[in-house]
């Protein structure tokens, strides 16, 4: 049988070369050739008990330009120069092989420096332990959102993430006492060149990686990030926003995707958070089958009755994604749809499950040039069971394009849609959906209504209130939160220090726990069961992105109102 090795291809005409071998080093630092524009990394043989091997291309200031993951499932990763802005002629392949008998092996052994034929690089870079933490979850992202071809179109408007770019026009609508930030991420081609020149600085003033948000709404420095001596595995997710956390049951709930510090997508995409306790436990390996592609601004849903996650669409730099994948929580397999019926690739769109179907809403569409991208105002549907996606006849009056809104479904019959993003203008409008008559209203509200927003969180509290929280106004994140009940169509304001941290981009779910997280809690419910809201993640405009969870018991703010 042949042993197990891990080869490169240098450009379209490069023989395949070992990098790694079943009984040699587990790490390898390769100078890429400047004449090389493509670069495929495969494994061949028996893997084994071996979990995965990490790919990381940094340029010639040991700055990630991507990174990607070889595993079990997934033996074969590919780049190339063009779909990536910041790749130069001092391009280093760095490879790490993880699990098997090399879990025990010296970590402080060198790096091994091969020579791709005749080129020798002239300065052999030296490993970055701390970008080599043994079990960390890498995979394949890339230093830009996914409209960063479009800085001066209106696309570039459309997609840009809640820590947006420095020098983007403010919406119409303006937050008076405003600050201007410092280092603020994000989004298009301009911006992408901004944080690349900026990237080692950010790291030094401001703890963006694993970062729990300061206790108050004040912005706040932070002290430089240590780096460690040497690897350690990560413990909990790292900072990010655009993810998904979906609730699988009482006890579990699952994280998908995200983007953090320095515009990259995330290493660590999938985590399982067990609520006993609030432990996270590394994921991206737990299941079998073909993973999705790391991604931001794609949605997660979770089908009780078949026991299954559903995420579709997204977005990664220049990718759109129309894909659906299917986690299946007893098996733990992931399964990717080939679906009949028409739907465009799509992000920050909305997603409710009802009686078994996705009900897919607005979002942002590309386009092809010279036409710059655009929000989508349409309704798709897919039917897991026919594997088809269909457009229903709606009647009513529909929201207008939009993107970063929510969604909310109630009492098993409406979708409450509020908020959201269509250049220039962002939204504080509502509208409802009545699911047996396929008809949109518009909601007229009473009460203090939340201020225009998008990125916002949004979890249902009862039968008849939900909630909505933080957000992005095109200038700021904000860190107040709403209560709107459906039976008398009003908003109250609810103020709990725990939720009054400014994020956008985070995850806001509620799951039906009978364990409390905190003494806390269980004083404030008198120790019985009941709905715990979760708040995790996002990042605050101001080039911090967060991997904190904060819990409140929705006993607790339903009685602040």
């Amino acid at each position: 049988m042949e042993d197990f090795g891990v080869y490169a291809v240098f450009g379209v005409n490069g023989p395949p070369q070992r990098l790694l071998r079943a009984a040699g080093s587990c790490r390898v630092s390769v100078a890429v050739p400047p004449s090389v524009r493509q670069v495929v990394l495969f494994s061949s043989g028996p893997w084994g008990d071996r979990i995965c091997v990490d790919a990381q291309l940094d340029d010639a200031d040991r700055i990630p330009i991507t990174i990607g993951k070889l595993t079990p499932y997934n033996k074969c990763l590919s780049w190339e120069q063009w779909e990536e802005d910041t790749w130069t002629d001092s391009v280093t392949l760095n490879v790490n092989l993880v699990g098997g008998h090399l879990l025990k092996a010296d970590w402080s052994e060198p790096e091994l420096m091969v020579a791709v034929t005749e080129y020798t690089p002239k300065d052999a870079a030296a490993p970055l332990a701390a970008r080599e933490l043994n079990g960390k979850r890498k995979r394949e992202e890339e230093g830009d959102d996914d409209d960063d071809n479009k800085a001066t179109k209106r696309g570039d408007e459309e997609n840009v993430c809640p820590n947006g770019a420095a020098d983007k026009t403010a919406p119409l609508r303006k937050v008076r006492g405003q600050s201007k930030g410092g280092q603020k991420l994000c989004t298009g081609r301009a911006g992408a060149s901004k944080m690349k020149a900026a990237a080692s600085g950010a790291a030094e003033t401001h703890a963006t990686v694993g970062r729990a948000p300061p206790q108050s709404a004040a912005r706040t420095k932070s002290r430089p990030a240590r780096t460690p001596t040497q690897p350690a595995p990560l413990v909990g997710p790292s900072g990010r926003w655009g993810q998904t956390l979906c609730p699988i049951d009482a006890q579990t709930a699952f994280l998908i995707g995200g983007q953090g510090a320095r515009m990259q997508f995330c290493k660590d995409p999938m985590w399982k958070l067990c609520t006993e306790d609030t432990s996270w436990v590394a994921a991206e390996t737990l299941a079998e089958g073909p993973t999705p592609e790391a991604r931001i601004g794609h949605t997660a849903v979770y089908d009780p009755d078949s026991r299954r996650i559903f995420v579709f669409g997204g977005s990664k730099n220049k990718k759109w994604f129309n894909d659906v994948h299917i986690l299946d929580t007893r098996s733990w397999k992931w399964t990717m749809v080939e679906a009949q019926g028409k739907v465009p690739p799509l992000a920050y769109h909305s997603c409710s499950m009802f009686r078994g179907e996705l009900f897919v809403l607005g979002g942002v569409f590309p386009r092809p040039n010279p036409e710059p991208d655009g929000c989508s105002d349409s309704l798709y549907i897919f039917d897991p069971h026919l594997s088809i996606w269909y457009q229903p006849i709606v009647t009513g009056d529909k929201p207008s394009p939009r993107s970063g809104h929510s969604a909310c479904v109630m009492q098993e019959r409406k979708i409450y849609v509020f908020g959201g993003w269509d250049t220039p203008v962002c939204y504080n409008d509502m509208y409802m959906l009545d699911l047996g008559l396929m008809e949109f209203s518009a909601v007229k509200m009473t009460g203090t209504a939340p201020s225009p927003r998008s990125w916002h969180g949004s979890a249902v509290l009862s039968d008849t209130q939900f909630l909505i929280h933080g957000g992005y106004n095109g200038n700021n994140a904000l860190g107040d939160a709403f209560v709107f009940d459906t039976d008398t169509n009003s908003w109250t304001e609810v103020t709990l220090p725990r939720l009054s941290v400014p994020r956008a981009g985070h995850s806001v779910i509620t799951m039906a726990t009978g364990h409390r997280f905190s003494e806390e809690d269980v004083e404030t419910s008198g120790g019985s069961g009941g709905r715990t809201l979760l708040v995790f993640a996002g990042g605050d405009n101001e080039g911090n992105f967060y991997s904190d969870l904060t819990t409140v018991a929705v006993e607790e703010l339903l009685g602040a109102i």
